[in-house]
């Protein structure tokens, strides 16, 4: 069983910059797509950043050009690194593992996830 744990978010100030880790454990020998979530209150659950087993990532509109999605294989770590962070980022972030399915497509979307962390909340303070 896959499990996720998610660590680094915390608080900052607008403009600032955090990175969250996601340790993996209990990968089968396959390759996973992964990827970030976040979920603000009152709102859903929106996709934020996802990465293939080729290492090709895909960006939320709202955080192309800040955030930076990557992976570490040897520790089996998953990263994002976010910088001039906005209030509008606060959310609690997630970190998701799929095995890539047949046809070698990862979609990034919500439902075809498998395995999810905890979550770390990050708060941008203006």
């Amino acid at each position: 069983q896959v499990q996720l744990v998610e660590s680094g978010g915390g608080s900052v100030q607008a403009g600032g910059s955090l990175r969250l880790s996601c340790a993996g454990f209990g990968y089968s020998d396959i390759d996973y797509c992964m990827g970030w979530l976040r979920q603000a209150p009152g709102k859903e659950r929106e996709g934020v950043a996802h990465i293939d087993s080729d290492g090709d990532t895909s960006y939320a509109d709202s955080v192309k050009g800040r955030f930076t999605i990557s992976e570490d294989n040897a520790k089996n770590t998953l990263y994002l690194q976010m910088n001039s962070l906005k209030p509008e980022d606060t959310a609690m972030y997630y970190c998701a593992a799929a095995p890539v399915p047949i046809g070698g497509y990862c979609s990034g979307r919500e439902a075809d996830y498998n395995y999810w962390g905890q979550g770390t909340q990050v708060t941008v303070s203006s």
